[in-house]
């Protein structure tokens, strides 16, 4: 269940937005000023933050580039009665994710909604790169397979990200030096064999099934032992 937290004075429009919302599965917690929504969103995590622009004691636009500045990434659609566009500037670059009219529709704000959590989602999803027993977290530049976790240097985090951003594929010697080091390969020298081996033995030692392979004469391939 996606939880919400509305603030919003006009007690109509909250009211109205609250019964509309849970009819359609959403829960959600209601302020009716600026001081009281920063407390919910202190004590509770949300999916959403619905911030009106004009507030009894702030500013919805300061409010939001409050939050932003505490760290918290939750997307913010910014409700107004102003329709003027340097107030819908001025939100956006307050960190405001998107921009409501009033009036308007409910299923406008529904849709818009229902936009922003995809959004949000696919954003949590992205940094996650998983492969079999393997995942990667390209935020917190750490490696886990089979839930342990594995210790890697900066170097062989990102020759394992671009295998694991490239599953299935061939991967020549000459194309892994210049992604991950930024130069030519050269053909005298054995260093990325040497690095690919580092990473091996981190991912593949004390765990079932090699996920690195050699393919003779072409490079290297990230895919499941038995494929």
């Amino acid at each position: 269940m996606n939880n919400i937290c509305l603030i919003e004075d006009e007690q109509k429009v909250s009211a109205f937005i609250v019964k509309g919302l849970e009819e359609h599965g959403y829960t959600v917690k209601a302020a009716a000023s600026g001081a009281e929504g920063q407390k919910l969103i202190g004590k509770d995590k949300f999916d959403l933050l619905i911030l009106d622009v004009m507030l009894p004691d702030t500013n919805g636009i300061d409010l939001c580039r409050q939050i932003r500045e505490d760290d918290n990434d939750t997307p913010i659609l910014m409700l107004t009665a102003l329709n003027q566009v340097h107030d819908k500037v001025s939100g956006l670059k307050a960190g405001a994710d998107d921009y409501l009219v009033k009036p308007f529709h409910f299923s406008e704000l529904l849709a818009r909604i229902e936009a922003l959590m995809r959004r949000n989602k696919n954003r949590e999803t992205d940094h996650q790169l998983l492969f079999d027993d393997l995942k990667l977290d390209s935020w917190t530049k750490t490696a886990e397979r089979d839930g342990k976790q594995i210790t890697l240097t900066a170097k062989e985090y990102t020759l394992l990200e671009l295998f694991m951003r490239n599953p299935n594929k061939i991967l020549s010697r000459e194309y892994i030096a210049e992604e991950v080091w930024g130069i030519g390969f050269d053909t005298g020298t054995n260093f990325i064999d040497v690095y690919v081996n580092y990473l091996r033995k981190k991912i593949e030692k004390d765990f079932k099934g090699k996920l690195i392979h050699t393919v003779i004469g072409m490079g290297y391939i990230l895919k499941q032992a038995n494929k």
